[in-house]
């Protein structure tokens, strides 16, 4: 099998879709790529009545549109299809009678039995991902039945039903998964394998179940950790160079042992503040909505064009300036008359320690990126895993982080400042110091997480419904959270300031937030 992966329509290196319902119409650019291979010129080598269709989530209604499509060009002019079959995997608010009924390919489907947006679909709690009794399971396989056999009443999962030869085979799966892990499951990968092999009539002697891409994950998986641990040492050479060694000073003394009063302190902002984390996310959610109104209606724009990276821009924000006032606080009401200095957070600083701190930011940000181009060029891999990449980037998107940077910082800074100003206390043990900044920058986003899927399990419906996507936009951006306060750590003990830490780590995150999710730049 030949396949051509393509980053959709605003994403990646694709330039964006003037079309508001991309996906709708124009299968973020799969409608294109097929006519192009059917003509046989490109990729001259494949069969071009064999021509096939997969996608996840948004991924699996372009899959849809796409059968539809070119079925009602099938119909018109009394021709087979030029998508041959189609497998969509997690999505199924499109299977519906005026959709199916033009369709002139094989349909396998594919949904997690506990998909976070089932409801969504047509019933309601956990039977609307049951795709055995669904209607819109049962549906799709009835489109394959002449009208007189349109009797099935419930679908056994697995089972191909309708006709190859008439192009109106069927099958569903309903494996046991949530949506974002879907397409990074053996099972559901293994069942749209097996679904391809049949399709297309190839018999092959490897199991279904016997995959590689796991190893190709692992590897993508160390090469990220690789290259960010990577950071360390290179910004040490660095700063040996004779232009930056002005940049490093005396490591300040850490804060006295915490005392009782200390401690309890200490504890109630760390709580207060994830808590605040916690119920700031969903409202910045809604208030990105009204705020970046262009990128929230899919419309291009230069003005802040990422959608779903406006909401955590104005959380990172919001909350920055609040982590900055909670410090602030604890200090003058507390820490002050207890012995704290403030000689011991490293802030004393002048403008031009400042330029040449942000000097060299760019120039490992540009060492980091430069290495990464360089693999790409040579073995077609960057660093990803599951859902979160290390990826390269059009130009254009230096625009973007120059735009997003400034709002992040806020957050990234207040970080490096209370992790180097309020957690490093004489006495602690650093693992212990870091593993508690880890948890006290991610816990309320993790937080989140938890009564979304505590919800979940015990009523069928996530506690976030509207918003749910954003939830799982989390799961990329707690992990990023966690490792920050280490990051800010150990470029503190390099220069003995809290500047170089989040200036290198916003460059280089929000580019990697700003690769990861949809771009509507009108190019």
């Amino acid at each position: 099998m030949v396949v051509a992966l393509i980053d959709p329509y605003a994403q990646g290196l694709s330039s964006s879709s003037r079309s508001k319902r991309a996906a709708t119409t124009q299968g973020y650019g799969m409608f294109a790529l097929v006519e192009l291979a059917h003509t046989g010129n490109f990729l001259n080598y494949i069969d071009t009545n064999k021509i096939a269709s997969t996608g996840h989530s948004m991924g699996g209604n372009a899959a849809i549109r796409g059968a539809n499509y070119f079925g009602k060009q099938a119909i018109k002019n009394n021709e087979p299809s030029m998508l041959h079959s189609i497998f969509v995997s997690g999505y199924v608010l499109t299977l519906l009678e005026d959709v199916l009924k033009d369709i002139r390919s094989n349909v396998g489907v594919s949904y997690a039995l506990y998909d976070e947006g089932a409801f969504r679909n047509e019933l309601k709690g956990w039977d609307a991902s049951n795709m055995k009794i669904a209607p819109e399971s049962i549906r799709v396989v009835n489109s394959g039945f002449n009208n007189s056999e349109n009797v099935l009443q419930e679908v056994e999962l697995g089972k191909y039903y309708g006709s190859l030869d008439s192009r109106s085979l069927r099958v569903i799966h309903n494996e046991e998964l949530i949506h974002p892990f879907q397409p990074y499951n053996n099972e559901a990968t293994a069942n749209q394998i097996e679904y391809f092999e049949k399709v297309f009539n190839i018999k092959s002697n490897i199991d279904s179940s016997n995959q590689i891409w796991q190893f190709k994950e692992l590897m993508t998986l160390i090469s990220m950790i690789t290259a960010m641990i990577m950071l360390l040492p290179l910004s040490r050479v660095l700063l040996s160079l004779k232009p930056f060694t002005s940049l490093v000073k005396d490591i300040p003394k850490p804060l006295p042992v915490q005392n009782k009063k200390s401690k309890i302190i200490f504890w109630l902002i760390f709580f207060l503040g994830a808590l605040i984390a916690c119920l700031s996310y969903i409202p910045m959610v809604d208030a990105a909505k009204s705020l970046f109104v262009a990128a929230s209606s899919r419309d291009l724009t230069w003005f802040f064009p990422q959608r779903m990276n406006n909401s955590v821009m104005l959380w990172a924000t919001f909350n920055g300036i609040v982590g900055l006032i909670l410090f602030t606080l604890s200090y003058q009401l507390f820490g002050k008359k207890h012995g704290v200095s403030s000689n011991s957070w490293g802030v004393e600083t002048n403008l031009n320690y400042l330029i040449k701190t942000f000097a060299l930011a760019l120039l490992i940000f540009s060492i980091y990126y430069s290495l990464l181009f360089l693999i790409y060029y040579i073995f077609h891999v960057d660093y990803r895993f599951w859902f979160m990449g290390v990826r390269i980037f059009q130009p254009e998107l230096l625009i973007v982080l120059a735009m997003y940077a400034p709002f992040f910082f806020v957050f990234f800074f207040s970080n490096s400042l209370r992790v180097n100003g309020a957690m490093r206390i004489e006495g602690q043990p650093e693992w212990l110091s870091m593993l508690v900044a880890g948890f006290a920058n991610s816990f309320g986003l993790l937080l989140i997480i938890i009564i979304q899927y505590v919800t979940f399990a015990k009523t069928g419906t996530v506690f976030w419904t509207t918003n749910w996507l954003s939830v799982n936009l989390l799961f990329a951006i707690v992990p990023m959270m966690f490792v920050l306060p280490y990051f800010n750590r150990y470029f503190f003990y390099m220069t003995g300031r809290v500047y170089l830490g989040p200036m290198v780590t916003t460059l280089i995150f929000i580019m990697i937030l700003s690769t990861n999710t949809v771009l509507y730049l009108p190019i």
